[in-house]
């Protein structure tokens, strides 16, 4: 089962995540694409591997989605990934202005093959006003051709709003 769970900042979609994950009753690993560029990011990050369940393996992976996704994904684990648009960013700022097409090509071919339990986390960046820089625009852009196409090969896909789950596809249990 492959999982999409959508939503704003602060909304619920990521504790959402680690639920389904524990209920899975599968192994989990928790792919973490954030990058500590300060100290306050340093301090969410900290934060973060300190809520997770000892017993989950962590693997901390910026820009290589799809290589980790292939090693990790198999029958009987349940593989979470947070959060696409950390994700995202980190490509459209890479010093290489190609790595984005070839990571998000990556990704999409390797997904509808990856085997177990997927949970992807994402900000649905397209629900407000468009932003004025380019760069921004662009980042807009791309999260919400990546969520349509993820979407497509989803089996599930969820929309979280103040910690309350909607299904856009799929059910919720």
């Amino acid at each position: 089962m492959r999982t999409l769970i959508l939503g704003g900042a602060r909304s619920g979609k990521s504790a959402m995540a680690e639920r389904l994950a524990a209920a899975s009753g599968h192994d989990v690993v928790y792919i973490a694409t954030a990058q500590a560029h300060d100290a306050e990011m340093e301090a969410r990050i900290a934060h973060h591997r300190a809520q997770r369940p000892a017993h989950w393996a962590s693997v901390e992976e910026p820009l290589a989605l799809a290589d980790v996704l292939r090693a990790q994904a198999r029958p009987g684990r349940c593989v979470l990934v947070d959060c696409l648009t950390l994700w995202l960013s980190n490509l459209l700022g890479d010093a290489d202005p190609s790595r984005f097409e070839r990571e998000r090509a990556a990704l999409l071919e390797v997904f509808p093959s990856l085997t177990g339990q997927v949970l992807l986390v994402s900000n649905e960046v397209g629900l407000g006003v468009v932003p004025l820089g380019e760069l921004t625009r662009r980042f807009v852009d791309e999260a919400g051709r990546l969520h349509q196409a993820l979407a497509n090969q989803c089996e599930r896909v969820l929309f979280v709003a103040a910690g309350m789950p909607l299904a856009l596809k799929g059910s919720l249990a």
